[in-house]
C-alpha cells in the first residue's frame, strides 16, 4: 500500500507530506482546493506525462515521492530483478520523481536513476488511477483480453505458456523462410561476405584459450629479468654454505638429537625434517627453473603480432577467441542453408506447417478455456450491476478468431492468424437498456451508468491485477440517493482487498472512509497553499454535513451526517 507521499513545489502545493493507512481513504474539499492535484501527483509518481505546468511558479522543479510497502509474493520483486533494482526484505519500494522548471523528468526507484518507462513500470504494478475523465484499460478494447485472462484459472497460464513456446519457435522459422526467399540480390551479397568472414576465420587457424595462452606467455617474456633475479635470489639464499638449507639442517639435526627424550619434541623433529625435504625439493624446483630461463626475443615480437591479430578478430567478431569460433560456427551452417536454399525451404515449410498446427491446437484450447472464463465473468459482472441498480443491464464477452489469409495455419478448415497471445479478439459488451443490442463498452454513452459500469468491471478485477493501490478520482459523478450509497459500498468493498484513495463530492462515499482527509486551500502574501487534515469523528460529521448542504452547517444536516455514519459503521460490521 501506499504508506507515505510527500509533494514539493507542485502546482498551488508548496509541501505537503501524506500518511496513509489501510483500507478506505476518502479526499473531500472544496472544488479548486487541491485534490485532483495529489492524484495527479500520485499519477506522475506511476510514470504519468509530465509538464513545467507541475511547477510551482517562482520555483525550480517540482518534486514527488511515494513510499509503499508490499507483500512478499508481490510482482513488483520480479520487476526488480528485470531491471536491477534491489528490493529490500523489509518490502519497502520507493518512487522519486522529480520534474525541473526546464521540463527534464528525473526518475528514482529504491534510489536508483532509472527511465520513466521502468518507472511507469513499477508504477503500474503499484498504483491503478481510475478518472472520470482518463481512458482506462477497462475501456480499452484492446486490453480486454488480458483482463479476461487475469479473471482465468492456472490452467489457462499454463496452457499460454505451453503455446507461447511453440508460436516463438513458430515464428522465429517464418521469419526465417521469408529472409531466405524474399531478396535473391540481397542474400547473393550476404553469402559473399560470409564467405570472406569464414575465409578469414579460418586462415586465423584459431585454437581455444590461445589469447590468454598468449597473454600469459608475454607477460613472462616482457619481466623476463625480474623473473630470473627473483628465482636466482631465492635460490642462492636457500642454497650453499651459511644458506637457509643449511641452517635448517643444523635445526633438524639439533632437534633429531633430543627426541628420544620428549615426545613433543619428537613430533617437533619429525614436522622439522618434513619441512627441510620440501624445501630442499623446492630449491630443486628453483634451479631447474632458472636453467630452464630463456629469453627469446623473436618469440616475443611472434605473441605480439598474433595478439594484435586476434584483437582485431575481436572487434569484427565476438569479445573472446571462443566466441569468435562460436560466430564461425554459425556463419558455416548459415552459409550451408544459403548455398542449399530450395532445398532448406522445402525443409522449413513442412516445419512451418508442423509448427503451425501445433500451435493452433495450443491456441484452441486458449479458445476453449476463455469461452468458460468469459461465462463466469459475466455472471460476476451482472451481480455487482443489480448491486449497483443496473438490473435490467446486460453484459457479455465477445470472443472470436482472428482471421488468417491464404498459408496461416488452419482450424475447421479456416485459416486463423496466430498471435502472442492466441487466436482469439476479445471485446466487452453492455447494453443498460432492454430490447436494446450489446455495444462495446466503451461506446455507452450515460456518464451515471459509465461511473457505476467501470465500478462494477473494477471491482471484480481488483482482485486479480494485483496492485497495492487503487485511486477513484470522482468516478461517482452523475449518480445520488440510493445508486450514490450502492457506489459507496462497492468502493468500500475494493479496499477490503486493497487500499483505495478516492476523491468524492458524495457524502454517502465519505460516511463509509476507514481515513477521512480534507483538502483546505489558504492564501497568504497573495500566494496559494493547500494543505492536508485528517479529521477527527466529529470532524467527519461536520464535513459530511457540508458536503450535504454546500452551504451552512445546520442541526438538521448534522443528524443526517451522523446518521450516515452510523449506517456505514453497521455496514462495515456485516
Amino acid at each position: 500500500m501506499l504508506t507515505e507521499l510527500s509533494i514539493r513545489d507542485f502546482a498551488i502545493i508548496e509541501h505537503v507530506s501524506v500518511n496513509f493507512k489501510e483500507g478506505l481513504t476518502v479526499l473531500t474539499g472544496e472544488t479548486g482546493a487541491g485534490k485532483s492535484i495529489i492524484i495527479d501527483a500520485i499519477q506522475l509518481l506511476s510514470g504519468g506525462r509530465g509538464s513545467v505546468e507541475f511547477v510551482r511558479h517562482g520555483t525550480k522543479k517540482a518534486e514527488i515521492e511515494g513510499l509503499f510497502t508490499i507483500e512478499d509474493d508481490h510482482p513488483i520483486y520480479q520487476k526488480g530483478e528485470e531491471f536491477g533494482v534491489e528490493i529490500a526484505e523489509d518490502g519497502m519500494v520507493v518512487l522519486h520523481r522529480t520534474i525541473t522548471h526546464q521540463g527534464k523528468s528525473i526518475c528514482r526507484v529504491n534510489g536508483k536513476l532509472v527511465t520513466l518507462g521502468i518507472l511507469r513500470e513499477f508504477g503500474h504494478s503499484l498504483i491503478d488511477i481510475h478518472s472520470q475523465h482518463e481512458t482506462q484499460s477497462l475501456m480499452d478494447p484492446d486490453r480486454h483480453i488480458e483482463l479476461l485472462d487475469l479473471f482465468s484459472d492456472q490452467e489457462l497460464i499454463h496452457t499460454q505458456e505451453e503455446y507461447r513456446n511453440v508460436y516463438d519457435k513458430y515464428r522465429a522459422m517464418v521469419k526465417r523462410y521469408k529472409e531466405l526467399s524474399e531478396n535473391e540480390q540481397e542474400m547473393a551479397q550476404r553469402l559473399d561476405l560470409l564467405e570472406f568472414q569464414f575465409r578469414e576465420l579460418q586462415e586465423a587457424e584459431l585454437v581455444p584459450k590461445e589469447d590468454e595462452d598468449l597473454s600469459e606467455e608475454r607477460n613472462k617474456l616482457m619481466n623476463y629479468e625480474k623473473i630470473y633475479q627473483g628465482i636466482h635470489d631465492a635460490y642462492n639464499s636457500l642454497y650453499g654454505e651459511q644458506k637457509g638449507l643449511d641452517w635448517l639442517s643444523h635445526a633438524m639435526s639439533s632437534v633429531e638429537s633430543i627426541a628420544d627424550f620428549d615426545d613433543q619434541i619428537s613430533k617437533m623433529a619429525e614436522e622439522l625434517s618434513n619441512s627441510y625435504y620440501i624445501i630442499e625439493e623446492l630449491t630443486f624446483q628453483l634451479s631447474s627453473q632458472m636453467a630452464d630461463l630463456e629469453f627469446d626475443p623473436e618469440r616475443l615480437n611472434q605473441i605480439e603480432s598474433r595478439l594484435n591479430e586476434l584483437n582485431r578478430l575481436k572487434k569484427k567478431y565476438g569479445a573472446s577467441v571462443e566466441d569468435i569460433m562460436e560466430y564461425a560456427s554459425k556463419i558455416e551452417e548459415e552459409i550451408d542453408e544459403i548455398q542449399n536454399k530450395d532445398s532448406r525451404l522445402n525443409k522449413m515449410e513442412h516445419e512451418i506447417q508442423e509448427l503451425g498446427q501445433d500451435a493452433v491446437l495450443e491456441a484452441k484450447h486458449i479458445h476453449d478455456l476463455r469461452l468458460q472464463s468469459a461465462e463466469k465473468l459475466s455472471v460476476s459482472i451482472h451481480d455487482e450491476l443489480k448491486d449497483l441498480y443496473l438490473e435490467k443491464a446486460s453484459f457479455a464477452v465477445d470472443i472470436q478468431m482472428k482471421e488468417g489469409k491464404e498459408g496461416d495455419p488452419v482450424l475447421d478448415g479456416k485459416p486463423v492468424q496466430l498471435l502472442s497471445n492466441g487466436i482469439d479478439l476479445v471485446k466487452f459488451l453492455i447494453t443498460t437498456n432492454p430490447g436494446e443490442p450489446l455495444k462495446e463498452i466503451h461506446k455507452v454513452a450515460s456518464g451515471g451508468e459509465m461511473s457505476r459500469i467501470m465500478l462494477a468491471l473494477k471491482r471484480i478485477f481488483s482482485r486479480h491485477q494485483g496492485v497495492t493501490s487503487v485511486i477513484f478520482d470522482e468516478v461517482d459523478t452523475g449518480v445520488s440517493g440510493r445508486v450514490a450509497q450502492s457506489i459507496a459500498e462497492k468502493i468500500y468493498g475494493i479496499s477490503v482487498g486493497s487500499q483505495v484513495l478516492c476523491i468524492s463530492h458524495l457524502p454517502q462515499v465519505a460516511a463509509m472512509a476507514d481515513t477521512h482527509v480534507r483538502i483546505e486551500k489558504q492564501v497568504d502574501n497573495d500566494r496559494t497553499y493547500t494543505s492536508v487534515v485528517e479529521l477527527s469523528d466529529d470532524e467527519k460529521a461536520d464535513e459530511l454535513s457540508r458536503m450535504i448542504t454546500g452551504a451552512e452547517i445546520t442541526e438538521t444536516t448534522l443528524e443526517h451526517a451522523r446518521e450516515l455514519l452510523e449506517m456505514a459503521k453497521q455496514h462495515k460490521q456485516q
